[in-house]
């Protein structure tokens, strides 16, 4: 059988303090009634994403878009049809949003989101919107005072809102010592923090989640983390990604963009190919190797949920 397929723009469109998103409620007429959804509608013909989504908002909730920028592209299978979904962030509207069509409509705070029943199609939706556009990954540093200072000073002066933890040269006990810092800094500036290694330090240390080598995620059958922690993993090839949206990655880096310093001899990617991989990832993908704030615009434009560096934020 040969599926339909069907195009639509979506919006994730957040209250000025960036706090909040707004939501509607499909009607119980329609096919899944009743959840809740990022509001948008489907492409008429010869539309572009960013036009339908201007006249969908406009006809559903009486919104005049100012300001938007991809945020993510959903692909999905359902037995009947082929979901594409074209996702924008909307950053800056005119207007008040209701419910031209009766439709209920609600502002939801981040952190309540996961209790709204959604189509499985958004739920790369949700993890996309509760990320932000910048991951840090940790520089060496054998002084932890120096450390924790370049720590503070990112999540301070650079806003950084997501840290992995990232030390190669310490010993695992020195790595938990470090990682209880580290966490105890993070909360005092509502920040999350990933710490790269197996999922058993999670019992030590009470992090948000782990990060996956490519080797520990190319290792594992099932995902070893419970829903409520983040789940992330470093990949550079289609098998990476599929391995990671096999085991229920929230999200995944994709390096290298670029050549680096620290793995000259790894083949860039380039900005084609990392676009042709992130269409069909199914989760947010952050664009690593060679990145700096220069490039994010450009990443969200190809796709990906931001840009995860050292050297640009390890100062």
């Amino acid at each position: 059988m040969i599926k339909r397929r069907v195009h639509v723009a979506a919006a994730a469109i957040f209250s000025s303090d960036g706090q909040e998103v707004l939501l509607a409620r499909r009607p119980s007429t329609v096919d899944q009634g009743g959840l809740w959804e990022f509001p948008g509608g489907k492409l008429a013909p010869f539309e572009t994403g960013f036009e339908a989504l201007k006249r969908e908002l406009h006809e559903e909730l009486g919104l005049a878009i100012e300001r938007a920028q991809p945020l993510i592209r959903v692909h999905h299978e359902y037995p009947d049809k082929h979901i594409l979904l074209d996702v924008w962030q909307v950053h800056a509207f005119s207007g008040e949003p209701y419910g031209r069509e009766g439709q209920a409509v609600r502002w939801v705070p981040l952190g309540e989101l996961f209790n709204y029943p959604f189509p499985a199609a958004n739920l790369p939706i949700l993890r996309a919107v509760m990320l932000p556009t910048e991951y840090l990954i940790t520089g060496e540093e054998s002084d932890d005072e120096v450390f924790l200072t370049r720590l503070e000073r990112a999540l301070v002066e650079d806003n950084v809102r997501l840290v992995q933890l990232r030390a190669k040269t310490l010993d695992e006990e020195a790595y938990l010592q470090r990682a209880e810092k580290s966490l105890a800094l993070c909360r005092q500036y509502q920040a999350r923090l990933l710490l790269n290694g197996e999922p058993r330090l999670l019992d030590t240390v009470d992090a948000d989640g782990i990060h996956l080598t490519s080797d520990r995620l190319m290792s594992l059958e099932r995902r070893p983390l419970p829903a409520g922690k983040w789940l992330a993993a470093s990949t550079h090839d289609r098998a990476q990604l599929e391995q990671a949206a096999r085991i229920g990655c929230d999200f995944v880096t994709l390096s290298p963009l670029r050549t680096t310093p620290t793995h000259p001899d790894a083949a860039p990617l380039g900005w084609h190919d990392f676009q042709q991989m992130v269409e069909t990832a199914g989760m947010p993908v952050f664009a690593l190797g060679g990145m700096t704030r220069h490039d994010a615009n450009h990443a969200r434009a190809v796709g990906a949920q931001g840009i995860a560096s050292i050297r640009d934020f390890w100062k």
